[in-house]
Parts: structure tokens; sequence; C-alpha cells
């Protein structure tokens, strides 16, 4: 639920096994203990072309300790001057990605763990990452007991609303092009929506981007 001044645009990252590949009920929840911070690898610490990304929210209400959860593209639109705190990342990949981003990098906000899944429109970060004040709220659903003031474990990004995508792209017909991709080769053979797809915060290549982005001005596939 938003702040008075924020969006409280938290995401989670455990899977519903759903073909959303969404975080496992979408948005925000009580916090249990934070699994051990995996050691980094090459992979993980190097990351070059890493400029654009998807980003997962819930836009259905779902009710946790009495908050409500939701948080769609439109409640990142309706706040002053369009622009939210990304909070409550729970995963240590997805939070690392979240560290990389720079400001000005374009992301897609992805619905996730709804109705109908898929990319609704796109954001701008606008601050780069920084402490998330809701690993040490009591009240709030993604309280961390195990991260200290001195050493916090959980950082998040300020993004701004840019627009919609000319059409909702959902995830049925993304996966349709994934399927074709990797058989044929194509863009979306290795993207991180069905790869990496418990992650609530992904990277996407320049031709990954591209594509996606095109497919606003295609007919449905």
């Amino acid at each position: 639920m938003p702040p008075k001044t924020r969006a409280r645009a938290s995401k989670r990252t455990a899977s519903s096994g759903k073909d959303d590949d969404a975080e496992a009920a979408g948005g925000k929840r009580k916090a249990a203990a934070a699994p051990a911070e995996p050691a980094k690898n090459k992979e993980s610490s190097e990351c070059p072309q890493l400029c654009h990304w998807l980003m997962k929210s819930e836009p259905e209400s779902r009710f946790e300790n009495d908050i409500d959860v939701k948080f769609g593209i439109e409640d990142l639109k309706a706040l002053p001057d369009q622009t939210g705190c990304w909070d409550g990342v729970r995963n240590y990949q997805a939070r690392n990605f979240m560290r990389q981003m720079k400001d000005g990098q374009l992301a897609f906000f992805y619905h996730s763990n709804c109705k109908e899944p898929g990319i609704a429109g796109l954001m701008t970060i606008v601050k780069e990452a920084y402490v998330d004040h809701t690993q040490f709220d009591k009240k709030d659903v993604h309280f961390d007991a195990n991260s200290k003031v001195d050493n916090p474990k959980w950082s998040m990004v300020d993004v701004q609303y840019q627009r919609m995508m000319k059409r909702f792209l959902p995830l049925s017909e993304l996966k349709k092009y994934h399927l074709q991709h990797r058989a044929t080769g194509g863009p979306l053979k290795d993207a991180a929506l069905f790869t990496r797809a418990r992650l609530s915060v992904q990277p996407l290549t320049p031709e990954e981007f591209d594509f996606v982005l095109s497919l606003e001005d295609e007919e449905p596939l």
C-alpha cells in the first residue's frame, strides 16, 4: 500500500508455479527469515550491457496483515510526480540487479499474480539504489529482523511512470515468441522472464528490450 508520499511498489521473489512465473503471491508479504546471501560469482558481479529492466508488481488487491499489497501501474501513475520507491524486494539476485540500475534507464512495468499477467507500461529509474526503509519497520510485511541499520541488507530504487504500452503485452503472447525463438533463434530465446522466471527484477538485453517494445505496434500473435 502506498505511503503518504511514495509508492510502496513492493515485489516478491518466490514463484507461484503458475505460467505467470510471478512472485508467489505477487506483491508485498510478511518477510520470513531471509535466505543466506549467495557467494558472489563472475556472472552476478559482471553484467555488461544491463541497461533495460523488467519489474513485477501485483495490480490486484491482496491483503497481508490487513494491508493491501496491490500496486499496479495505475497506482504509480496516480502518485505525486508519478514517482515512487520500489521497495520490498527480498531476493539477493533481484536486489543486486537493482543495485546495478542507473538513473535514466528504462524498465517495463509487469503485472504479476493476476488474471492476465504481462507488460502494462514503461517507467524510468530516477534514483539509484539506496537503503530500503521497510526492512526496519516491524509493522511492514517486509520487515527483516536480521537486517541491521548499520549493515542493511536490502535496497530499493525510485521509478517514474513514463507511459502505458500501446497495447497490453500478455505473458501468453510473450511465451509464444520465446518458444519460437528458442527453436529457431531470436531475441527472446534466453529471456529472463522464462529462464529466471522467479525473479521480480530482471535484466533485458538491448535486443530483448527493443523486440518486446516493437510488439506494441504489431497485431497480437
